[in-house]
């Protein structure tokens, strides 16, 4: 027989449930805008754009998603209560999908940022955004994978998004720029795109997207390195792999012309298995370290090549991601 006491058990389990959510809806609604801009295409066409964005700070500064604000510089935002305000673009990251804005006048309420790092596959989030033009919306879901890999590009530059967050809460247009939190209420997560049906994806907020939005809203941009090689990850030969005590490497398939590898003299079919002390093992491991602080001196690169180790002192340029 079922037991009396399983209809009290499931209706408290959803009494917490939902205050829950409502408590992390009442917290974060009012840091979530909705955006409205004009965007400009390649061809000079004025063009209506919409998402969303979280106010992080008291005097006005927001986080949205790059492809928001791309080809705009100002616009405008909406909250829950009714106020408006307009908003400067403050700096654009094609590369990490991440825009800074800065809001005129207030009153406004920020979010508090949290730590994507902390998040595991099966826990509850809620995302807040304004899905075709439905200011406020809320919708639940669970983390369906961590560690997914968003490939963006920005003119001739492309760039891996690690460890982006995958979920099943409900994302429709307009949605991009909005809150992805957790149950506490923090923003881990600005989500960024809809990958299919009951599938969406969120930019997280971790160490490296910190640095990126502290970098917009000081700099207005993100500086960073290049040396000019594509590759990709690759077992390394056995005599290689005895040597360093390692498994795997970077094979360069192709040596930009006119790059700084081309002119240290890297080549097609070199193997790449440090920089700078660091062990290299995928394109994620080199890519972490081209970052602005790598354009100010020369990097060490261990290569195998020929049957054997070489050193390669290579100068990395600023990447233009325009």
């Amino acid at each position: 027989m079922p037991n009396a006491d399983d209809g009290l058990f499931d209706e408290d389990g959803l009494d917490a449930y939902s205050r829950v959510i409502t408590s992390v809806a009442d917290r974060l609604t009012p840091a979530v805008a909705s955006l409205g801009v004009v965007q400009r295409d390649r061809r000079g066409r004025h063009l209506p754009g919409a998402g969303s964005g979280v106010v992080i700070s008291s005097d006005g500064f927001a986080i949205t998603s790059a492809h928001v604000v791309e080809g705009a510089t100002r616009g405008s935002g909406s909250f829950v209560d009714g106020h408006e305000a307009r908003f400067e673009v403050i700096g654009r990251d094609p590369l990490s999908d991440l825009a800074v804005l800065r809001f005129d006048g207030g009153p406004l309420h920020p979010a508090n940022l949290g730590d994507a790092s902390e998040l595991r596959v099966g826990q509850l989030v809620i995302a807040i955004g304004n899905p075709l033009g439905f200011s406020g919306s809320v919708t639940t879901g669970v983390v369906s994978a961590l560690g997914r890999a968003l490939p963006v590009s920005s003119g001739r530059a492309t760039r891996l998004v690690e460890n982006v967050i995958q979920t099943d809460a409900a994302l429709n247009p307009g949605n991009s720029g909005g809150a992805l939190a957790d149950a506490r209420g923090t923003v881990v997560g600005i989500n960024t795109a809809v990958a299919g049906i009951g599938l969406g994806l969120a930019v997280p907020i971790d160490d490296t997207t910190r640095k990126i939005v502290a970098a917009l809203m000081h700099d207005g941009r993100v500086r960073r390195a290049y040396i000019g090689v594509t590759g990709g990850s690759r077992p390394l030969p056995p005599r290689a792999a005895a040597k360093i005590g390692r498994e795997l490497g970077v094979e360069v398939l192709e040596v930009l012309t006119g790059s700084p590898a081309a002119a240290s003299g890297f080549r097609s079919g070199d193997i790449i298995l440090e920089a700078d002390g660091r062990p290299i093992e995928d394109v994620a491991d080199l890519q972490r370290l081209m970052v602005g602080e790598a354009l100010d001196g020369q990097m060490q690169v261990v290569v195998w090549r020929d049957g054997d180790l070489r050193t390669i002192a290579v100068k990395p340029a600023e990447l233009d991601a325009a």
